[in-house]
């Protein structure tokens, strides 16, 4: 099966790194020149993913409509994106496997809501988990979930993707595998920011234990299972992303809880920290759902600038006592 990836970012070009492994064909399509002509040329990205050998196996192109010729997606555009860049793409109804994690802000629908809109005779699947690009690319031991609700075709793309050190869990709740990637970007920064304040290690262990509690209670309102929540794209993604300035959605929390604005972080970045863009429409999901999410609702006023570090904290410091498992 010879597989497209839609998007050059360190991500997409790590994935193709797992597609081409032995040498199969895989094709990226990515938006900027320099990383076609990196990629084609010296067998590197070096504008994302730098000092990391590729598979020759990997041929790069600038026109997305090459990529009609693959027989499975792997889709790998930042979520704000994924809708245009699948209405630009060839039309047809080859799978499409959902890389990227977020929710889309302006209609608030999960990514494979956006790709049924978009595609709608593709059969759609998502890949999550706790996963930095340079590691997968490195060959270093991953494990992720792979959610279908077609169980044909998660075992087909599991058995083409599948390495030693790629290891793939099946699951059928994809909404599940989405949430847990979603929410868990937002609690990064909130992490991000104890550790650039300085609040200390136990700040930072409670605030995991308090967001999972938060992406617990957001799932289970929109369908997902508990155990997925639980699981490598939930709780083993929220681990990874809160404890490491590999992370982008970490960093950036680093940076704001050093006393920078999030607008001049945003601006100073080629890359994409999607929590901040999924924070503003997960507290109004929250909020319209009645979901409590407090530590959600922080990060956004952080993000849109409407308060300060020291006025969240003493925010959430003050809330009043009440039983851990609510």
């Amino acid at each position: 099966m010879k597989l497209g990836i839609i998007g050059g970012g360190a991500w997409g070009t790590a994935l193709a790194q797992v597609a081409a492994a032995g040498g199969r064909e895989t094709l990226l399509w990515a938006l900027e020149a320099e990383v076609v002509d990196s990629i084609n040329t010296t067998h590197e990205n070096n504008s994302f993913l730098p000092g990391v050998p590729l598979d020759p196996a990997i041929r790069a192109t600038l026109e997305i409509d090459d990529l009609d010729v693959c027989e499975a997606w792997l889709v790998v555009t930042p979520a704000q994106h994924m809708r245009a860049t699948l209405a630009s793409a060839p039309a047809g109804d080859r799978p499409l496997i959902l890389c990227a994690k977020g929710i889309e802000e302006s209609t608030g629908e999960l990514l494979h809501e956006v790709a049924r809109e978009a595609c709608p005779e593709a059969a759609i699947a998502v890949l999550s988990g706790p996963t930095f690009a340079h590691e997968v690319a490195k060959g270093l031991p991953t494990a992720v979930t792979l959610a279908a609700d077609d169980s044909a075709l998660a075992e087909r793309m599991r058995d083409r993707l599948k390495q030693p050190a790629f290891r793939i869990y099946l699951s059928d709740d994809v909404a599940g595998a989405e949430i847990g990637g979603a929410v868990k970007n937002v609690l990064a920064i909130a992490c991000g920011v104890v550790e650039g304040k300085g609040l200390g290690q136990n700040a930072r262990a409670a605030l995991i234990g308090r967001g999972f509690a938060e992406m617990t209670r957001f799932g289970l309102a929109f369908g997902a299972k508990r155990e997925t929540l639980a699981g490598l794209s939930g709780l083993g993604d929220l681990v990874l992303t809160c404890s490491s300035t590999s992370s982008r959605n970490y960093s950036l929390g680093v940076g704001i809880g050093e006393g920078r604005s999030a607008a001049e972080l945003l601006s100073d970045r080629k890359t994409v920290a999607e929590g901040a863009f999924t924070a503003p429409v997960l507290a109004r999901l929250a909020k319209e759902k009645d979901i409590d999410m407090p530590i959600v609702d922080a990060v956004d006023a952080l993000v849109a600038g409407r308060a300060k570090v020291d006025e969240v904290l003493e925010a959430l410091l003050t809330r009043p006592p009440r039983a851990e498992g609510v």
